[in-house]
């Protein structure tokens, strides 16, 4: 497959003199097939009578160099799988594939938030709500839920199947609004808010709104979340890495950030925005405040576009980095810097995935874009209801005193409690093992270990045309049925190794999670360490 770490590799080289280096080989900007996008045209071709007109060499050529790894060779090769287990059990040498491959809580069975499918469901079926229904409604449903379903019923025109507001349903902003202001201490405007279908789409719509030409450069970070790669890919612009420091529990550089942006607008790439996961996705970092300070002056005072992905700011298990908003430290500051900040009901202790519901808050953004970002949502409609109804029990909970505030709060800190204890039990494990090292997770879903790989088994996938970490992570899921990502998905410092695992398999299952892998690690290393 053509593996995101191979492909940028040579493109950097294209674009970038850092890469000219050898202390930046590792630097990964976009694919190949994106350099030769912008210098080469393919002849067009009539096709015949009968032909097909739509082929692999007709296709938008953007789309075809799209990679997007954390859905990429290994979790399709464990689809195989798990259908093999399905049809013949005990053909293999385990009984489950463990999707620790993506941030996907309920498929690795955390329990629903209970207020919010009460919600749900009142609201899907709303004739519970009718007046020949109500009592029985009443012995299965808390007051509270039978109260929010109908005043967010009256949102929608009394049914959750019609459009709403192209930016999202008013009230829901408004709540959303006021859920920064107490996160943050400063104002936030409804009118600046849009609700999406997921962070993942507000931030292609941002970036549509920033790439105007392939000369657009947006600043991401090593390692990044290849929802980047992909969309700059997908958008026929270029990906400017810098690199988190993984030594200093992967803080942002200033030095880096100074350097990265010097040689790319050397180049003549018109770099308009930084992108910041924070907390950091794949690496689980969560940055301090000091250094978001740092990133803020940095993007003022070199007309930079701040995207703070913040989608996972509930997931903080340290008190030395506890989340601060990019929002929060502009006003501060009193910055004029223009931000876009993302966030979801995917992650934190909702999990909510597949209801896709997110997004973005607009800071010092011109208001005739404004206008424009308005119009370009109008196109869609409206983002999913389902998901509308999602943020807003995350955004404005049960309160103190409501019949669901107690079991509300309680399933919160269960989850949360959980979580800081298998990330924590995921790090000492790897750190056990030989030629592992790993950062705690003080944040996020994610622990992004870093491998020493054996030069014997470094030769082997180089002779086979593969990146070491991604044989290493498909030989694990061969013997384990565990399903990582490898680190060259995401971009990494060069000639280092690492792969993504989530801590989300379930508790109880945890410790023959962890005995699996570490079985397959020690069995890897002995069989290597001979070669060399």
């Amino acid at each position: 497959m053509f593996s995101l770490l191979t492909a940028t590799r040579t493109a950097a080289v294209a674009v970038c003199p850092a890469v000219r280096n050898p202390a930046f080989n590792g630097i990964r900007t976009l694919a190949t097939s994106i350099v030769a996008t912008k210098s080469t045209h393919a002849a067009k071709v009539t096709p015949n009578a009968g032909e097909k007109v739509l082929t692999l060499e007709t296709m938008n050529p953007n789309l075809r160099a799209m990679e997007y790894a954390v859905r990429g060779a290994i979790p399709i090769r464990a689809e195989a799988l798990k259908e093999q287990l399905k049809s013949h059990p005990g053909s293999l040498l385990f009984k489950q594939i463990t999707a620790c491959n993506i941030g996907n809580p309920q498929q690795l069975m955390q329990k629903p938030i209970t207020f919010l499918r009460q919600v749900t469901a009142l609201m899907e079926y709303s004739d519970l709500l009718s007046p020949g229904m109500i009592e029985t409604t009443r012995k299965l449903f808390p007051e509270d839920a039978i109260e929010r379903a109908r005043h967010n019923l009256s949102f929608v025109g009394g049914t959750p199947g019609a459009y709403t507001h192209s930016l999202g349903i008013f009230e829901v902003r408004q709540n959303v609004a006021r859920f920064i202001e107490q996160r943050d201490g400063f104002p936030a405007n409804p009118n600046n808010i849009c609700l999406t279908t997921g962070a993942s789409g507000a931030v292609e719509r941002v970036l549509d709104m920033l790439v105007s030409d392939p000369s657009v450069g947006i600043m991401i970070p090593i390692p990044q979340y290849p929802l980047y790669t992909a969309s700059l890919t997908r958008l026929n612009a270029h990906a400017v890495p810098y690199y988190l420091q993984e030594e200093k529990d992967w803080q942002l550089s200033q030095a880096d950030l100074e350097r990265s942006l010097s040689e790319s607008r050397a180049n003549g790439i018109d770099v308009r925005a930084l992108v910041v996961i924070n907390p950091g996705n794949p690496t689980g970092g969560c940055l301090l405040e000091s250094n978001i300070a740092e990133i803020v002056r940095f993007c003022e005072r070199n007309n930079l576009v701040i995207l703070a992905d913040e989608v996972y700011q509930s997931n903080i298990y340290t008190g030395t980095n506890p989340f601060v908003s990019f929002k929060k430290v502009v006003m501060q500051l009193g910055s004029s810097v223009e931000l876009f900040s993302f966030h979801s009901i995917s992650k934190g202790m909702i999990g909510e995935c597949g209801r896709r519901g997110g997004y973005y808050e607009a800071v010092n953004i011109d208001e005739q874009v404004m206008g424009q970002l308005l119009k370009v949502a109008s196109v869609s409609l409206c983002p999913n209801v389902s998901g509308q109804m999602a943020i807003d029990v995350m955004v404005n909970p049960p309160k103190v005193g409501d019949p669901s505030h107690a079991q509300y709060e309680q399933e919160m800190d269960l989850i949360y409690q959980s979580m800081k204890r298998r990330a924590k039990k995921l790090a000492i494990a790897f750190n056990s093992l030989p030629n592992m090292s790993c950062n705690d997770a003080q944040g996020a879903m994610y622990l992004f270990p870093n491998i020493e790989l054996p030069k014997a088994f470094v030769e082997e996938a180089e002779a086979k045309g593969q990146a070491p970490d991604s044989l290493y992570c498909m030989q694990m899921l061969e013997a384990t049925g565990i399903s990582v990502v490898p680190g060259s998905g995401f971009g990494q410092y060069p000639g280092t190794f690492h792969f993504r695992s989530t801590f989300l398999p379930q508790e109880d299952l945890f410790d023959d999670f962890i005995d699996g892998f570490k079985r397959f690690h020690l069995g890897f290393m002995q069989q290597y360490s001979t070669k060399n």
